[in-house]
């Protein structure tokens, strides 16, 4: 694979995901109570044999860069890198990353080292695990100039994806940018034929972009070259084509873009069910993330079902129900969560005076909830949205999707109704 440069793309200002993007860009935000996004992609990577590997940030990026120096370091013994490239000011640009091409043709010249035959461009906010090695395969077989990864979707996600249609040998030769247009879904629908071929299920008969793609150096180098394509997903795939060869490379297992606090809260919830998309315990291929060197969890009596605990974790005489606790969490005696994605914290504390400790306090009840990393939510607290509201920003608050997420570094005064 020394033939083979992989880029993650960092993503924009993810106000989609926001306020779990307010301090950290979307790669940034925290996984399954250890993880970050970023872990996903670069974990596909080294699993798939890659290890020459770059990670585009713009916004918000001192935490990713921060997570990602510290975790990914190969040893002088193992060829390859992991390198942050941030978007600068140079003499040949002063603006910042317009979008996902141009972030790429802003860093192009780094990419096209003495001997790379292809060129493989990853999301950093997506929750999958792939094998490159099987698309490279696919790609150079087919002897395509591009090759796009792609899954099937139901008509209601249609439109949040881009969607392609492809021809009986693979060749992509339709393509529409996130289509609401009821004629246009059904010319980009799948025949009843190919959905038998891929044995795929009848309501998901449209293909959906992965954010995949993989290149020929030359090939994307000339789909570059005109500035006005700043986006792959709107100017550069539709342009590609109509003057290259372009195949699709069919991925049938999970998948999920992490595009908002819905998906999100979703996605980390999935991983804690009795039947988890992504196998976490998989020793042949791990995420890898950060070692912190943690004291494993306390549990003392507690009544924990179908959650996720993470190391470095206090739990006294609480009930925790279908929940990923992350790491160094505090929940105190009587708390009752349910349905809720806990973050943990950056560092453990010795109790203050007349402060609201870190973590959960005692007789708190929590449900249908996101809680940032360190915050502090006061004793007899009550999180439930009764009222069931749709979106509101409030003081130490938000709600979204009916989701309450409590932001990063919040305190809740003891007593609070939410």
């Amino acid at each position: 694979m020394k033939e083979v440069v992989a880029v993650i793309l960092g993503g924009g200002r993810g106000t989609r995901l926001y306020p779990l993007t307010q301090w950290r860009s979307k790669p940034a935000v925290p996984l399954a109570g250890k993880y970050r996004l970023v872990d996903v992609p670069i974990s596909n990577c080294i699993n798939s044999g890659l290890r020459q590997i770059f990670v585009l940030s713009q916004f918000q990026s001192a935490s990713l860069n921060r997570h990602v120096s510290r975790t990914y370091r190969f040893d002088p013994f193992t060829p390859g890198f992991l390198e942050i490239l941030a978007a600068e000011q140079t003499e040949a640009s002063m603006d910042w990353y317009q979008g996902t091409a141009d972030a790429v043709r802003k860093q192009l010249h780094r990419f096209l080292r003495h001997g790379v035959e292809h060129i493989l461009i990853l999301s950093g906010d997506q929750l999958y695990v792939m094998d490159f090695r099987a698309v490279i395969e696919q790609h150079t077989r087919s002897g395509a100039d591009i090759t796009i990864a792609v899954t099937p979707v139901t008509e209601r996600d249609a439109s949040e994806f881009g969607i392609l249609q492809a021809d009986r040998t693979g060749r992509i030769v339709d393509f529409v940018e996130k289509p609401r247009d009821a004629q246009v879904l059904r010319r980009l629908a799948l025949a009843e034929e190919e959905l038998r071929h891929h044995g795929v299920a009848p309501d998901r008969r449209y293909l959906a972009s992965m954010g995949i793609y993989l290149f020929k150096p030359r090939v994307l180098v000339e789909c570059l070259e005109d500035q006005r394509r700043v986006d792959f997903g709107k100017e550069v795939i539709p342009f590609a084509i109509h003057n290259y060869f372009v195949r699709a490379f069919f991925f049938s297992g999970y998948w999920e873009d992490i595009g908002t606090i819905r998906t999100f809260y979703a996605a980390n919830l999935e991983l804690a069910s009795d039947q988890p998309p992504i196998n976490l315990f998989d020793e042949e291929r791990p995420i890898y993330t950060r070692p912190r060197f943690l004291p494993g969890s306390r549990v003392a009596a507690c009544d924990v079902r179908q959650s996720i605990v993470c190391e470095g974790s206090c739990l006294e005489a609480a009930t925790v129900d279908s929940c990923v606790i992350g790491i160094r969490s505090i929940l105190r005696r009587g708390a009752q969560l349910r349905r809720v994605v806990m973050m943990g914290a950056d560092y453990y504390e010795d109790g203050l005076a007349g402060q609201v400790p870190l973590g959960i306090g005692e007789d708190c009840i929590i449900e249908n909830a996101i809680i940032d990393k360190n915050a502090r939510i006061g004793s007899g607290t009550k999180i439930v949205n009764a009222a069931q509201v749709e979106q509101f920003d409030g003081p130490n608050f938000f709600i979204r999707d009916r989701i309450v997420i409590i932001p990063k570094n919040a305190v809740v005064p003891a007593g609070s109704v939410i």
